[in-house]
């Protein structure tokens, strides 16, 4: 960070349906771009490969986020309410930054972050509607919940090696994370929701975790068939389910590592 700069956290909130994912990509509309394009408008910095906005995690394209967290430098001495507006004020409809905080220079959104908790909502055994169909996967038939919680429940809560259910990563990647916390409820006469939390997650990870276990629901895979799924070879749990069904709703960080105050 140069000299004269600070550093803010935003608390960002995202429909992913229209962009390409979260991630800078050339010729492409990304949450990272159009957030650049805002803070430019706003104080006139503008970023480049030194100096990115960072997020905490990834999001490919289609997925959403209601707890993404960014880190970004700037010299601008405007506080991080009016930091939040102003940035709101250039942003596009299908995204907003809900807080803004004043942080550490040394702060860094992925690495300082502690857990991520992603939830996926299904829709089983009804009319596709046209008002969900961004935000969840349609499956036709009713899902057995029961058989999908008793699976998810014999996950490992330690530190396990999950490329069993993670995409390809480059030779070296670290394939090893902690899952804290996984459930799958019904929380609707045709909806489900799955929420997991884990130190961190590979890529493609919770949608492989996800499309597994509606091989259960549907009857194609057992509980513990799930289970030994997480001990195979490097992306063989099988296909990943689609990406409109995933949000990222929270980011947590140590004690008084990052303090919100107010949200919209």
């Amino acid at each position: 960070m140069n000299e004269g700069q600070r550093r803010i956290a935003l608390l960002l909130e995202y429909d992913g349906t229209a962009f390409a994912g979260s991630q800078w990509q050339p010729n492409a509309r990304t949450v990272q771009a159009v957030l650049e394009d805002a803070l430019s408008e706003f104080t006139g910095e503008r970023s480049d490969t030194g100096n990115r906005i960072a997020f905490a995690g990834r999001t490919d394209s289609g997925v959403h986020a209601s707890g993404q967290v960014a880190g970004l430098c700037t010299a601008t001495q405007h506080s991080p309410a009016t930091c939040r507006d102003a940035l709101n004020h250039f942003l596009p409809e299908d995204v907003v930054v809900r807080a803004a905080a004043e942080v550490a220079a040394s702060f860094d959104p992925r690495r300082d972050a502690v857990a991520r908790r992603y939830r996926y909502r299904v829709e089983d055994g009804r009319e596709r509607s046209p008002l969900t169909r961004g935000q969840v996967w349609r499956v036709e038939r009713p899902l057995d919940v029961a058989a999908m919680a008793e699976a998810i429940a014999l996950l490992p809560r330690t530190d396990w090696d999950w490329a069993a259910f993670g995409g390809p990563v480059p030779d070296g990647y670290p394939t090893v994370r902690r899952l804290l916390d996984a459930r799958v409820e019904r929380c609707g006469s045709h909806t489900l929701s799955v929420e997991v939390e884990a130190t961190g997650f590979l890529p493609h990870q919770v949608r492989r975790m996800i499309g597994a276990l509606e091989r259960v629901g549907s009857g194609r895979l057992d509980p513990s068939g799930f289970a030994a799924l997480v001990d195979g070879a490097p992306a063989s749990a099988g296909p990943a389910a689609p990406p409109q069904g995933l949000t990222l709703v929270e980011v947590r960080y140590p004690p008084s590592t990052l303090e919100w105050g107010m949200t919209i």
